[in-house]
């Protein structure tokens, strides 16, 4: 027996409804790009880049929104109407500022997804960073 099995895999129907559930509260960066990159529709949501200014103007993905985790308040969100779905996402999948962002975001009521991997995933992706106009 090893490792990998010394635990038995959940049942199918167990199994079914996790990872269903995990898509409505996470995204990948193909999915991400795709959407902004389709040019018949603007995006369905608002990437949200939520680390510190410094970081973001050194490389984020086209089309982010810089708000650090931080500073996510109801007053930063009044020109987004209550129903903008937000994805959040940070230097990769060793920060968890995209989970802090989240979770200020779910606190206010908003709908949230992470984008997984973040700056990380994305340039494993191959995709492009763009740098902050200066």
């Amino acid at each position: 027996m090893s490792f990998v099995s010394d635990v038995p895999a959940a049942p199918s129907t167990e199994a079914l409804a996790h990872f269903s559930a995990s898509l409505a509260y996470e995204t990948d960066c193909a999915d991400v790009h795709a959407a902004l990159a389709a040019s018949n529709t603007p995006p369905d949501f608002v990437l949200l880049d939520v680390r510190g200014p410094a970081l973001f103007a050194r490389g984020h993905v086209p089309g982010a929104v810089n708000l650090p985790h931080g500073k996510i308040v109801e007053s930063k969100l009044a020109d987004y109407p209550a129903d903008t779905l937000f994805v959040t996402y940070c230097a990769g999948p060793h920060c968890n500022g995209a989970t802090r962002g989240a979770i200020r975001l779910a606190r206010l009521g908003r709908p949230v997804k992470i984008m997984t991997g973040g700056i990380t995933g994305w340039l494993d992706e191959g995709f492009e960073l763009i740098e902050a106009a200066r």
